[in-house]
């Protein structure tokens, strides 16, 4: 489906981006612009505007005289949230979550315990409130509920830590915790020692307990990479 605003190049994105992603067109491969544009029934203005998008994401790379080729894994733009979005929808979902999972192992709770240095009344009102959020919306198999909250959890924490480089994690999170929500890469209610480490968190953020609100941190990343074990092994 085409997501919305995003037009006739939007549509082919949404087919061509998740082929290329899932290896459908292996690294080297050369996309042929015109025969692309007729594939897709769309003119060749709209499928350069898409090609430039992919381009964007270092997932191709225009020729002259060649046309557009495929890259190598390893050059893609893995942090871009559409590039991650695409890889959690294909064959590599498992691998993609256990690397991101891993990421936010290392990232989050050094981020945890910063914010619990420079977060300000506002920020931790907000993350005891997203906490409270998801503990409401633990049960009774609300999980596009409890993720609207865990997102914007993880986003304050992130934008909390003061560091700019970690508060621009905040969408490679997101992907990532609706990624295991739309891809049923989570139990049908979350587990209650997860949504209670958060709560304890919010708590540990808002006394200032930097040592507190990493370790706790610590422990959500190593639960989330259990419930892979069992969920996505």
């Amino acid at each position: 489906m085409t997501t919305p605003g995003r037009g006739l190049h939007g549509r082919v994105l949404d087919t061509l981006g998740p082929a290329i992603t899932a290896g459908e067109y292996p690294p080297g491969s050369v996309l042929r612009t015109d025969e692309l544009a007729q594939h897709f029934e769309v003119s060749r203005s709209v499928m350069r505007e898409a090609v430039r998008v992919l381009e964007s994401m270092h997932l191709v790379e225009s020729r002259r005289r060649v046309g557009v080729t495929v890259r190598p894994k390893a050059e893609w733009n893995v942090y871009d949230p559409q590039v991650i979005r695409w890889r959690l929808a294909g064959a590599d979902r498992p691998h993609q979550l256990r690397s991101l999972t891993v990421l936010r192992s290392a990232i989050e709770p050094v981020a945890a315990g910063l914010a619990a240095q420079h977060a300000t009344a506002e920020q931790c009102a907000e993350l005891t409130e997203c906490a409270l959020g998801m503990v409401a919306n633990s049960r009774g198999h609300k999980l596009e509920q409890y993720l609207v909250h865990d997102i914007a959890f993880h986003r304050v924490v992130l934008t909390a830590s003061g560091n700019e480089m970690f508060a621009r994690l905040g969408d490679v999170v997101a992907e990532v915790l609706a990624g295991r929500t739309h891809h049923e890469v989570m139990f049908e209610d979350p587990d209650p020692a997860a949504v209670t480490l958060h709560v304890r968190v919010a708590e540990a953020v808002r006394a200032g307990d930097a040592s507190r609100a990493e370790e706790l941190t610590r422990q959500i990343a190593v639960g989330a990479l259990q419930e892979l074990d069992i969920l996505a092994p």
